[in-house]
C-alpha cells in the first residue's frame, strides 16, 4: 500500500505541472523529485524518532517521542516507510500554493523542517499511543480521542494550513491581483490540462491506497473487510463532492470546469480520509456533499484574503481536512446520528464530546502550523531567499534555475520538412535554367535576360515565403 501512496508524488508532478505555465514546467518537477527522496532522509534521521520513539521523560511522552533516532532500535520498517510516504505527502501540498515564485532553497528549507519536525509532532499527538490526542478525554459518562483514521486533519489540515501561510507571507505573482481600484483579478492559466487531469487520476489511485492501507495490516481476520470499506467510502465520498462541485459551478458560470472537477473529486476523498473506516457507504453522500460545499467556500474566503494559490491548495486540503473533522462525529460509527437514532451505540451525550474534542483538535493543528511554519518564512523572506528575483519570475524559471526547458523549441524542428524544401528549389531552379535555355533560342538574349531576372525574382519571394512558414511552424524566432 506504501509504495501506492509514493505514486501520489507523481500525481502531485503532473498535477502541478500542468496547473503552471510552461516556462516554470521543469522547476515544479524537479523539486517534487528530490522532496521525494529528502523528505526521506529527514523522516528517517529525526522525523520517526520525534513521532513513534519511546520517550524515557513520562512528563513529556505525551507530547513527542525522544529515541528511535536515524532508526536505531526500530525493526518495524514497514510502519517506518508508511508514514514516510505521509510525511512527504503532507510537505508536497505547500508547494502548489507557492509555485512559479518561490525559490529552490526555501523549498528544500520547509521540505526538510516539516519532515523532521513538524509532521512528526502532530502524529505523535494524535495518532501514537503516548499522544495526548489519543488519550482524548476519559471519564465516568465519556470516552472520546481524537478521530481521524487516515490523516483528514494530521496530513491535509496541517499542510493545507502551512500553504495559507507561505501564499500569504510570499505574495502574489507578479500581475495576478490589480493595483489599482476597479481593475479586474487576472486569471493566470497553466499550460497543459491533460498534465493535470492525468495526476488527478494518478492522485485518485493513490488515495485508495491511503485510506484502505490505513489500517496497518491486511492479514489479519476482518482487517481485509476495513481495508475494502475504507476504499469504497473513498471512491463515493469523491463523486459525491465532485457532484456538488460541478452543479454550483454550472448555476454560477454556466461551464464545467476540469480542473475544478479534479479537485473536488480530490477534496471529497480528503474528507472521507477521517472516516472511511467508520462510516456506512450511504453517510457518504452527507461527507461528499459536505466536502464540495467546503471545496467552494473556502475558495471564496481565499479571494477575499487576495491568497494567490495555483492549485487551490489551501481550499482543496483546508477545507476537506476540517470537514472530514466533523463528518466523522456526524455519520460515524460513534457520530451524533448515531446518538440520536441508535443510543445503544452510542451516547448523544459522547458523540457531542466526539465533536468538541475532534474540533479542539484540529484547532491545535491549525495553531501548531501557524506558529511553526510562519516564522520560517518570514526569516526566509528577511534573508532574501523566500521568493526569487522579477526578471526570473517573469522570464520563467526553467532556464533560470536549470538552464533546461521542458519544450525546447529546437526539439519541434522537422528535419524532413527542411530536406523536401532543399529538394524542391533544385527542381525549380533547374527547370528556370532550361527555360532559360529556350528562351535565348526563341526570343534573342534581351528578352531573355528580362525574363531572367523576373523568374528568379518570383523564385526568391516564393523561396522566402515558403522559409518563413516554415521557421514559424517550427517554433523559430523570425524577425
Amino acid at each position: 500500500m506504501a509504495t501506492i501512496i509514493f505514486l501520489m508524488q507523481a500525481g502531485f508532478a503532473f498535477l502541478e505541472a500542468g496547473a503552471v505555465r510552461s516556462k516554470n514546467c521543469t522547476n515544479i518537477l524537479l523539486m517534487k523529485v528530490l522532496e521525494s527522496l529528502i523528505t526521506g532522509i529527514g523522516y528517517w534521521a529525526v522525523g520517526w524518532g520525534l513521532a513513534y520513539g519511546d520517550n524515557k521523560n513520562v512528563k513529556l511522552e505525551p507530547f513527542f517521542g525522544g529515541s528511535e533516532f536515524f532508526l536505531m532500535g526500530t525493526t518495524d520498517y514497514a510502519r517506518w516507510f508508511f508514514q514516510y510516504v505521509f510525511a512527504a505527502t503532507a510537505a508536497t501540498i505547500i508547494s502548489g500554493a507557492v509555485a512559479e515564485r518561490i525559490t529552490f532553497y526555501t523549498y528544500i528549507i520547509y521540505s526538510v523542517f516539516i519532515s523532521c519536525v513538524v509532521y512528526p509532532i502532530i502524529t505523535h499527538w494524535g495518532w501514537s499511543e503516548h499522544g495526548w490526542m489519543k488519550h482524548g478525554i476519559q471519564t465516568n459518562y465519556i470516552s472520546v480521542s481524537y478521530t481521524d483514521f487516515a490523516g483528514s486533519g494530521m496530513v491535509h489540515l496541517l499542510g493545507g494550513t502551512i500553504a495559507l501561510v507561505g501564499a500569504l507571507v510570499i505574495g502574489p505573482r507578479i500581475g495576478k491581483f490589480p493595483q489599482f481600484h476597479g481593475e479586474q483579478c487576472v486569471e493566470i492559466k497553466g499550460h497543459s490540462v491533460p498534465l493535470s487531469v492525468l495526476g488527478g487520476l494518478i492522485l485518485m489511485f493513490g488515495f485508495l491506497a491511503f485510506t484502505g492501507g490505513s489500517t496497518g495490516q491486511i492479514s489479519s481476520p476482518g482487517i481485509g473487510q476495513v481495508c475494502a470499506k475504507a476504499m469504497v467510502n473513498t471512491i463515493l465520498c469523491a463523486a459525491w463532492s465532485v457532484i456538488a462541485v460541478l452543479v454550483i459551478q454550472k448555476k454560477r458560470t454556466g461551464k464545467l470546469g476540469m480542473l475544478h472537477a479534479i479537485n473536488g473529486c480530490l477534496c471529497g476523498m480528503i474528507s472521507a480520509a477521517a472516516g472511511a473506516n467508520q462510516i456506512y457507504p450511504w453517510a457518504c453522500s452527507i461527507t461528499g456533499l459536505g466536502a464540495g460545499l467546503s471545496y467552494l467556500t473556502f475558495i471564496e474566503l481565499a479571494k477575499k484574503l487576495k491568497v494567490d494559490d495555483p492549485l487551490d491548495a489551501f481550499a482543496l486540503h483546508v477545507g476537506g481536512g476540517i470537514w472530514g473533522l466533523v463528518a466523522v462525529c456526524i455519520v460515524g460509527e460513534k457520530g451524533i446520528f448515531y446518538g440520536i437514532f441508535y443510543p445503544e451505540h452510542t451516547s448523544f451525550l459522547n458523540s457531542l464530546a466526539l465533536l468538541g474534542w475532534n474540533m479542539c483538535c484540529a484547532l491545535v493543528i491549525i495553531i501548531f502550523a501557524l506558529a511553526t511554519s510562519f516564522p520560517l518564512f518570514y526569516i526566509c523572506k528577511n534573508l532574501g531567499i523566500l521568493r526569487v528575483p522579477i526578471e526570473a519570475e517573469i522570464k520563467g524559471l526553467d532556464i533560470y534555475n536549470h538552464g533546461e526547458d521542458a519544450y525546447p523549441l529546437v526539439a519541434y524542428k522537422n528535419e524532413w520538412e527542411e530536406i523536401k524544401f532543399q529538394e524542391e528549389l533544385e527542381k525549380m531552379i533547374q527547370a528556370l535554367i532550361q527555360q532559360e535555355a529556350l528562351d535565348q533560342q526563341e526570343t534573342g538574349s534581351i528578352n531573355s535576360q528580362q525574363n531572367h531576372k523576373d523568374s528568379f525574382a518570383t523564385l526568391e519571394s516564393t523561396s522566402i515565403d515558403h522559409e518563413l512558414t516554415h521557421r514559424r511552424q517550427n517554433g523559430h524566432c523570425v524577425t
